[in-house]
């Protein structure tokens, strides 16, 4: 399984077991919310286009309620479903380059929501295409940070998210600094840099 298939499902077990009503890290969602958006992006490429574009919000806001109405099981089992056969996504490599970072956060984000979560064990596949992800998410995530941004992996190896004056250094494992990255404060990163700009950073709004 590539990393996409592996994170469905196991998002999908996880949705199983919390149920329908359950919190996430997503504002304003619930499970049933964040299910239906997975299934959204899926399956009806024609109203996903309010994701990014708040012209097309009341649209995409409508057919996501729509799914997220579904009798639970039945929304679960479109998740774990996945693309179908006639989206270009249920092929595999692209499947795992376009979902595959999509549901690793939005499995953490079920995961984070609730207190006594711990970081799940690293995964030396998962981290490295978790990482090549971050390395052309991270300048549209930090884009309205006045300092720079630097995200640096356990080994040392850095990914420079934004060029700027008083740089502060991010440090975690490939799938916290994605969390970091995506807008999750619910991630184990260490901050390194002037004290001022390290609260800057911290303030600043990071969005993909």
């Amino acid at each position: 399984m590539g990393l996409a298939s592996d994170e469905r499902e196991r998002l999908s077990i996880l949705l199983e077991e919390v149920g329908p009503d359950a919190p996430t890290l997503c504002e304003g969602w619930q499970t049933k919310d964040l299910a239906a958006h997975l299934v959204l992006r899926d399956r009806r490429p024609d109203a996903a286009g309010g994701i990014m574009l708040s012209s097309l919000a009341a649209r995409t806001q409508r057919v996501q309620d729509e799914f997220a109405a579904k009798p639970w099981d039945e929304l679960v089992g479109l998740v774990r479903t996945g693309p179908p056969r006639w989206s270009p996504f249920s092929i595999g490599v692209l499947n795992d380059l376009v979902n595959g970072a999509e549901y690793f956060i939005h499995h953490e984000d079920v995961r984070r929501a609730v207190p006594g979560w711990q970081p799940r064990p690293s995964d030396a596949a998962r981290d490295e295409q978790l990482w090549r992800t971050l390395r052309f998410a991270s300048r549209r995530a930090y884009h309205r940070s006045v300092v720079g941004v630097l995200l640096r992996r356990p080994d040392g190896e850095t990914i420079v998210g934004k060029r700027g004056p008083n740089s502060v250094t991010i440090s975690g494992e490939p799938g916290e600094l994605l969390l970091h990255a995506f807008g999750r404060d619910e991630a184990r990163v260490e901050f390194s840099g002037d004290e001022v700009a390290v609260a800057e950073i911290k303030g600043t709004k990071r969005s993909f």
